[in-house]
Order: C-alpha cells, then structure tokens, then sequence
C-alpha cells in the first residue's frame, strides 16, 4: 500500500501500516476486480476498504483451500481461533493477526456495527460442513452473512447522501448480486472443492442435479439441462442487481464510481459466461483485458467529474462566506486540483488492466 494512501486515512502506527499492506496485497492477489474498482476511491478510504476485503479473504481461505492434506479439523480449529482473535480484536482494539489488527481499527474508525462480523463467520463456519443448497430460501440465509452484510460493512466507509437505513436494503442487495456471479463463474472450481451453490430445487426445475454437474466436469462434456439451469441462474442474478442499482445514487458521489466500476465490472462477468455458452462447469469465464480497460478509464472520468462538483460545492460555500482573495484562491483550486488528484489513480488503473 502506498504511504500516500495509509497518510491519507490518517494511519501512523507502523505495525498498524504493515497490517494494512498486508490486507492491500491479499485485495491485489486474489480480488482483480474489486481491487480494481478500489483503486477509484479517494486515497484516505482505500484502506479500510483493503481491511474488509483482506480480513474476508483470509478467512475464506480457511474454508476453501483446495490443499486437500488439510484436514476439515484443522481448518475448523483455524476458523475457531480466528474468530477468537476476532472477539477479542473488536473489543481491545488490537491482535498479533495483522488482519485482525486492521479489521479492528477500521471498524473502530468507521463505527461499523460487530454484528455484521458475527453474521460473516457464522457462514464461514456453515462452509465447513454444508456442501449444498435445497433451495434459493436456504442459498439466501447463507448469503446474509457471506455477501450481504460485506455490503453493509462498506456503507460507512463509502458514505451516504441519503439516511443510511435506505441505502442499507441496496447495499446487501449488491453484495448478494456480487457473490451469486461469483457462485456461477466458478462452478466447476466449487465443484472440484466438493460443493454446489446451484440451488437443487433450480436444478430439479431443469433436469439437473449435482450428479450431472459432476459428470460435465468430469467428462468435458456439456448437456443442455445443465446449460438452462445455469441461465437461469443467471437470470436470477441480474435481477438482484436491478434490485441494487438504485443504491449507488444513494452514496458519496466521490465514491459513486468506485461501486458503479464494479457494478459493471461484475455484471460483465455475466455477460461472457453467456458469450461463452455457459461452460463454466469446465473452465472460469473471465472479462476481456481490453473491456476491463474500457471501464476503468470511465471510472477515473466519473471520479474527476465527482471530486470537481465536490470542490466546486466546497468553494461556493467559502464564496459564499465572502468574496476575498481566499474565496478566489479556493476557486482556482477547484479547478486545478481534481486533475493533480486523477494522475496517481490513472498510472495505477493503467497497470493493473495491462
């Protein structure tokens, strides 16, 4: 993480800044798009959104190696001591878990409530033992607390326009929409790790069933009943989408295009596992380099366009105060400063869809 961003947030301690790299570099490692997208936000927020993501991550790690010598014990008594660690970090303040460690102080800056960590572990430690799902009821109730409430997490850290309680049904709604694409995009890895997110009675409804999900894998070959199944997942995805898009115009405008980034960005996924004829039971579909490119250079136009309304508000209110050379010299910074404040986040997107 650069020092510019952990000085931005307001972040001193040096071995609170190694925690916060550590969560940057896990965002880097293994959420391309979202950390893609974070690279829109203004410099002092970056880093609790890296916390959220990297804490999430580590422990979805847990859970989900594909090292089949770790034993379930062991990843359970892992998960266990990491919600100790958890416990025990929300309430001093602190942990030798750099992850903790950062999780920690952003919820304490931030104020985010603790029930929303609860919720998340509950389901991390759901994976540990469910390997299905009866219905899309049951996938639901999983997904409050694996996809939902990281969407309510981040509420505080983005900000709202409107009373957070309306943004609130949005912003789960989008991290549902975010999880359900990745469910569809990784069939065939989920299966390999012995689970079906695919809701069985949305299988029973075309023909389907684990046993044939199991059998394209295994083969390479595709059936058409596996193939409806899946539109109709995605269907079902893209309907929980249009049920989040009205949130983003509830945000900070600064951070508007950070979330419409990967609103896009996420809905693109959808988008080539449909160009690819839903064969994701064998391969992951990934978005083309050159439409990553393409949104992301949208998304640094949005953020320009945000941070010049926000000075120009900004310097209307001193305008307003008086008409004096420091009223003049907070317009002429509302015009100059949004392009200085766009460089750094350009050279970044520039290298990360290269």
């Amino acid at each position: 993480m650069s020092g510019r961003e952990l000085d931005a947030a307001g972040i001193t301690d040096p071995a609170l800044r190694a925690a916060y790299t550590w969560c940057r570099e896990l965002n880097a490692e293994h959420g391309r798009t979202y950390f893609l997208a974070t690279r829109l936000l203004t410099a002092e927020r970056r880093p609790a959104v890296h916390a959220l993501y990297g804490f999430a991550r580590w422990a979805d790690d847990i859970v989900d190696s594909l090292d089949d010598t770790v034993a379930p014990a062991v990843r359970a008594r892992a998960l266990a001591r990491l919600q100790d660690d958890l416990e025990t970090g929300l309430r001093e303040g602190g942990s030798s878990e750099p992850v903790v460690r950062a999780l920690a102080d952003t919820a304490r800056r931030y104020a985010i409530d603790h029930r929303h960590f609860a919720d998340f572990m509950t389901s991390m430690r759901s994976d540990l033992e469910v390997t299905d799902y009866p219905t899309y009821a049951d996938l639901r109730a999983y997904m409050h607390g694996s996809a939902a409430v990281i969407g309510l997490q981040m509420l505080p850290v983005l900000g709202t326009v409107a009373p957070r309680e309306e943004a609130a049904p949005h912003a789960a709604a989008l991290g549902v929409a975010f999880q359900l694409t990745n469910f569809l995009r990784d069939v065939g890895e989920d299966l390999d790790r012995g689970r079906v997110y695919l809701p069985a009675d949305l299988l029973r409804a075309h023909g389907a069933d684990r046993e044939l999900l199991r059998w394209c894998r295994d083969t390479g070959r595709g059936d058409r009943r596996v193939t409806e199944a899946l539109r109709a997942f995605e269907d079902l995805a893209r309907g929980v989408y249009r049920r989040a898009a009205p949130g983003i115009a509830m945000l900070d405008p600064v951070a508007r295009p950070c979330i419409r980034t990967a609103f896009v960005l996420y809905g693109g996924i959808l988008d080539a596992v449909a160009d690819a004829g839903y064969r994701v039971v064998h391969r992951r579909a990934v978005v083309p380099r050159r439409r990553r490119a393409a949104v992301a250079v949208d998304g640094l136009v949005r953020v320009g366009a945000a941070r010049l309304a926000a000075r120009a508000r900004s310097a209307g209110a001193m305008a307003a105060k008086g008409s004096g050379p420091a009223s003049r010299a907070a317009r002429t910074a509302s015009t100059s400063a949004p392009a200085r404040a766009s460089a750094p986040a350009s050279a970044e997107l520039s290298q990360e869809v290269a």
